[in-house]
C-alpha cells in the first residue's frame, strides 16, 4: 500500500472486503483456551512476597508437601 494514510484502529483499508473473512465467531476458541489455560492472579500485597514466577511455585511446592504430610499424619491418628 503505498502512500496509506495511517487508519484508526476500527477501520479496514478498502481494497479488503468483508466477504474477504467469511463467518466470524465471537468467542469462538473460549472455552479451548478455559480448558487448557490455568492463569491465577495475585493480591498485589502477595506479589510482592516473590520476585518471580519461580518463587511462587517453590513456595506452593512446599505448602503442597506440608499438607501432604500432615494429612498423611491426621490418617494414622485416627
Amino acid at each position: 500500500m503505498k502512500n496509506a494514510k495511517k487508519l484508526a484502529a476500527d477501520e479496514v483499508p478498502s481494497e479488503y472486503r468483508r466477504s474477504d473473512f467469511g463467518t466470524l465467531v465471537r468467542g469462538k476458541y473460549v472455552a479451548r483456551l478455559q480448558a487448557r489455560s490455568n492463569v491465577v492472579v495475585l493480591d498485589p500485597e502477595v506479589a510482592e512476597l516473590f520476585p518471580n514466577a519461580a518463587a511462587v511455585n517453590a513456595a506452593l511446592r512446599s505448602l503442597a508437601e506440608i499438607a501432604k504430610r500432615a494429612g498423611s499424619l491426621r490418617s494414622r491418628s485416627q
